[in-house]
């Protein structure tokens, strides 16, 4: 990543580490916003940044950004019981406007053939550019399910050692589908983040 890039990329989602220690009352705010943004460049200047920014389908930047948001916490002492609700309600403003969106389509009849849809093209996307793999994926005229047993979002926590912590990206489809209550039955069965697959079934109201 160029330095053009990384500055581009820091001023996109320091801001958000920044709520987070605002939020938690931490004290000496901009001698830690220094240490995340250091700890954040050597992160994209890394070996590993270079081999997993090959997914078009995952901004890897971003998820790079969580990852050393969460490491910075966990240096201060943060236990992840802490640390997933405080980096979730520093990035909430991320989802706020698909939220809105999705509340709309949740008003109209033809919310679950969007749904439907989207997960078709999510899941055709993913398989192209390797970032997710598949053991199980059934498109069905009222009924999605698929098991995952690969992630590369899980894979990239693990790489530093905080897998659990990728539990903040995992929550997210439990974000969307909480805002299609009239049309769509959402159930996890298991994610990635602490178990042997993600399972996941959508089913049609």
């Amino acid at each position: 990543m160029t330095a053009k890039e990384i500055a581009k990329n820091m001023k996109a989602y320091a801001k958000y580490y920044r709520k987070v220690l605002e939020n938690e009352g931490v004290n000496d705010v901009e001698s830690k916003m220094a240490k995340y943004k250091a700890r954040l460049t050597e992160l994209y200047n890394s070996a590993k940044f270079e081999e997993h920014n090959i997914y078009p389908s995952t901004n890897v930047a971003f998820v790079y950004a969580v990852i050393a948001m969460c490491l910075e916490l966990k240096d201060m002492g943060y236990e992840d019981k802490a640390i997933i609700p405080a980096v979730e309600k520093s990035i909430g403003s991320l989802w706020a406007g698909f939220v809105k969106v999705l509340k709309f389509i949740d008003r109209f009849p033809f919310c679950y053939a969007v749904v439907r849809k989207w997960n078709k093209n999510d899941h055709r996307d993913r398989v192209k550019d390797g970032s997710i793999t598949y053991d199980q994926f059934t498109l069905e005229k009222e009924k999605i399910e698929y098991n995952i047993s690969k992630c590369m979002y899980v894979e990239m926590f693990a790489e530093y050692g905080i897998r659990p912590l990728c539990k903040i990206f995992c929550n997210t489809d439990r974000i969307a589908y909480a805002s299609l209550p009239r049309h769509v039955n959402y159930i996890r069965h298991s994610d990635l983040s602490d178990g042997p697959a993600c399972h996941d079934e959508i089913i049609k109201k």
